[in-house]
């Protein structure tokens, strides 16, 4: 497996535990439907979280968050739609991206919340 894919690996088993212990309950990851992929798909309270999980190691490439574009928010609402059609069950829906930068000595996490591009 190549590095980048490791590390992207590596961020969504720690978003998933760091989401975890923030109080929210985790009900997907990496669920697919067609071409479109969600990192994280969790609630917490009434409200449902579609998370993108963004992981670099150092900030040499600039901010693990500043990977998110267009097209990527595109797929991520369309991901969504199809998911909220599959379980009618959410009322409140909120994209979030979850930064994570891993380094030697700490991990730096940071969530932007209600995301739209």
């Amino acid at each position: 497996m190549a590095r980048h894919n490791r590390t992207g690996k590596e961020g969504e088993e720690l978003a998933a535990a760091w989401l975890a212990a923030n109080g929210y309950t985790l009900l997907h990851r990496n669920w697919r439907h067609g071409n479109w992929e969600v990192d994280v798909i969790a609630h917490k309270g009434k409200r449902l979280h579609i998370v993108e999980v963004k992981t670099r190691r150092g900030e040499n490439f600039g901010y693990p968050e500043e990977n998110m574009d267009n097209k990527k928010m595109q797929s991520l609402i369309n991901a969504a739609e199809e998911y909220m059609e599959q379980d009618d069950r959410w009322q409140q829906l909120q994209f979030d991206i979850l930064s994570i930068n891993i380094s030697p000595h700490k991990t730096d996490y940071f969530l932007i919340e209600d995301v739209y591009l």
